[in-house]
């Protein structure tokens, strides 16, 4: 059973317009060949499908969107299956989801991860394939996109219910896989904490742990015979700005599963001068990520290393703590003679800050540092 992966597929800018006149040939034929020998691909489905008149949700950072088109693509490139739980599902709220939905089961398309309120965003989706069945869990960390009990979104992180669906699919599957969207912005490692969390599914059961969601390639390690890929880059992401640097490396993975756990990296360069998905040698990251990897393994090296990022962030977060805090102010403010100094969007920040794991991690450390 061959299984593939990919990250972040998010049809905007050149690949937008490419996609709208329907020529999806040109920034996706080389992919094709990769899909078709595989047995079930997977892609990060990273924005909603949604008409240009719906209202999107207030949240930090852009709402992004596409039109059927980009699931057309993706059908286009041989993808049979596509995660949804990410952090732009819901940005324009539920009628996104609905329409989102809808679309990929027209197409025949398989979806996790997502739905039209908490229970089936938590789903597990299962797959047979002659005399095995894969069970594949998505979730990913808390932004602007988790479902709730009665409102669409994204399955959230969650230490607990992924125990207990891998303990399930454990039961109903030969295998399982772990698919998290969550990390460091532009950080090509792991923190320690995700670190944990995903070492710790593999205890639970999970046969791998695969993480995007970073814009930039991560490594990987072998743990009790099972691998966990931290970051595997934006698969097909066009931005302006971002033409020559890490925005534009990315891989595949294909999982070979078989008496044992083996895999295959398949890197590419994505949107750089002509917006492409261009296949590389098996080699080109090569260097990168053994590099990568022997910080991951090394636990002190990843600490010391998360530390000094944290400290670049530092300032970043300092700033929400910054509004006026003394007493005169604040008994000024109680009797009503002044108004709040907390904007909506402070609100928002602060709400990021707190509920979003990677993002409470830098928090924490300013806090204690």
């Amino acid at each position: 059973m061959k299984i593939l992966i990919a990250g972040d597929f998010c049809p905007i800018d050149r690949v937008a317009n490419a996609f709208e006149n329907s020529d999806y040939a040109s920034v996706l034929e080389e992919v094709r060949d990769l899909t078709s020998r595989v047995d079930y691909s997977i892609v990060n489905f990273e924005c909603p499908v949604v008409d240009a008149n719906t209202k999107p949700i207030d949240k930090i950072g852009p709402n992004l969107r596409c039109t059927e088109k980009g699931v057309d693509a993706v059908k286009y490139a041989g993808f049979d299956c596509v995660t949804l739980a990410n952090n732009h599902f819901l940005d324009f709220g539920d009628k996104g989801v609905m329409e989102t939905i809808k679309v990929l089961y027209s197409k025949g398309i398989d979806h996790v991860g997502g739905g039209v309120n908490l229970d089936e965003a938590s789903r597990i989706l299962y797959k047979n394939f002659d005399c095995e069945r894969l069970a594949i869990i998505n979730c990913c960390e808390h932004e602007f996109s988790i479902a709730t009990e009665k409102t669409g979104g994204s399955n959230p992180l969650n230490l607990v219910k992924q125990y207990y669906a891998i303990k399930s699919a454990c039961q109903k599957a030969t295998r399982v896989l772990v698919v998290v969207h969550g990390g460091h912005e532009h950080w090509q490692l792991p923190s320690p904490r995700m670190k944990e969390t995903y070492r710790f599914f593999i205890d639970a059961g999970a046969d791998t742990v695969i993480n995007h969601h970073q814009h930039c390639i991560s490594g990987y390690e072998v743990y009790n015979g099972k691998p966990i890929f931290y970051g595997l880059g934006n698969f097909c992401f066009d931005k302006p700005g971002h033409r020559k640097s890490k925005w534009n490396e990315g891989y595949m993975v294909v999982l070979n599963y078989d008496d044992t756990i083996g895999f295959e990296i398949h890197p590419y360069r994505q949107c750089g001068n002509i917006p492409k998905v261009e296949l590389l040698p098996q080699n080109s990251f090569d260097a990168q990520i053994r590099e990568l990897n022997e910080v991951i393994i090394d636990e002190q090296r990843l600490k010391a290393a998360t530390d000094r990022y944290y400290m670049s962030c530092a300032k970043q977060y300092s700033n929400i703590f910054e509004p006026i805090g003394n007493r005169y102010y604040l008994a000024t403010k109680q009797r009503g003679w002044l108004p709040s100094l907390i904007s909506k969007k402070r609100k928002l920040q602060a709400e990021n800050y707190i509920c979003c794991e990677s993002h409470r991690d830098k928090l924490l450390w300013y806090l204690y540092h």
